[in-house]
């Protein structure tokens, strides 16, 4: 496990605001920041260039806490991430961004927002293949080895297990979309992502090939087939683990998308369809997206297969 340098309560005035009062002059805000580093020779050489300079951190974060105005923590978070990633030689950035005085009467602490963001999540940003949140939340519970990417798409999901060093197969019946993942993958040089054309929808009888105990991650967005579970809980290694996100029957409601609400889950739904997997992790409700402020009413699962116990002695 690496170790964190913790910045606790960075204070200073800043203009973040809603209203024209708030932005009108500073008020008080404050950062706390967790930052791993992998640096062994630190303890050693007793050498500041072996780790990381923390003033360094506390002066960029107050110039542009102070310099640059927001009318939401969380663009004032997102700012101040980005330059962490982009500056000092972390891989891993927690935030907590807060206004310790907020214009609400009920409120007698303070109000904020949290971020946790990987320089590799942000190198994506540029490209447009945003890997989602969820998944970037949750990689570290991930156990590293063969992936497998359902109904992949263009890659956003193959890209990022890739470039921490997944084995990947993407599988998706969209043979441009294939092509695209296979010429990004190339440009950034990684070799271990492979694609398969594959409809996952054929009339029943099917077997889609997934494999038997061959993944140790299966990645699934933004698609459900319901028959497709039993393939998927086969294709796991025993410790393997289910990375699963889509709409719920709530989306359909608040935001008439998908267009057809079979494609939507029922509460719970995602749960009984699982059945027979550890869950570790289990949310359904108003996620907020990549591309938007508002809210995508989606159900979120992180389950692990089961171990198979030896034999008795």
């Amino acid at each position: 496990m690496p170790d964190h340098i913790v910045i606790n309560r960075l204070e200073f005035r800043g203009r973040c605001g809603v209203t024209p009062e708030e932005r009108s002059r500073p008020q008080p805000l404050a950062v706390d920041i967790e930052m791993p580093y992998h640096l062994e020779s630190a303890g050693v050489s007793d050498n500041l260039a072996h780790t990381i300079d923390y003033a360094r951190v506390v002066q960029r974060v107050v110039e542009i806490g102070t310099a640059q105005d927001s009318s939401l923590l969380e663009t004032l978070a997102e700012r101040l991430t980005a330059m962490l990633l982009d500056e000092f030689p972390v891989s891993h950035v927690k935030l907590w961004v807060r206004k310790l005085h907020p214009p609400i009467t009920a409120v007698t602490g303070s109000v904020g927002v949290t971020v946790e963001r990987t320089r590799s999540a942000q190198q994506f940003q540029h490209t447009g293949l945003v890997p989602s949140r969820f998944l970037v939340e949750q990689l570290h519970r991930l156990p590293k080895g063969n992936a497998l990417d359902v109904a992949a798409g263009q890659g956003r999901h193959s890209l990022f297990l890739a470039s921490h060093g997944y084995q990947v197969d993407a599988i998706d019946r969209d043979q441009n979309a294939l092509a695209q993942l296979s010429a990004a993958a190339k440009n950034r040089a990684y070799p271990t992502i492979t694609t398969r054309a594959l409809d996952l929808e054929e009339p029943a009888p099917f077997d889609p090939g997934l494999g038997k105990e061959a993944y140790d991650v299966i990645v699934v967005f933004f698609y459900l087939h319901r028959s497709l579970f039993p393939s998927l809980i086969d294709a796991l290694k025993p410790g393997g683990i289910l990375v699963y996100e889509t709409f719920t029957i709530d989306n359909y409601v608040h935001h008439q998308h998908p267009k057809r609400w079979e494609f939507c889950l029922t509460p719970n739904e995602l749960l009984r369809l699982s059945s027979g997997l550890q869950i570790l992790h289990y949310d359904e409700g108003g996620h907020t997206g990549n591309q938007t402020s508002n809210p995508v009413y989606t159900a979120q699962l992180l389950a692990r297969k089961p171990i198979r116990s030896g034999p008795s002695t």
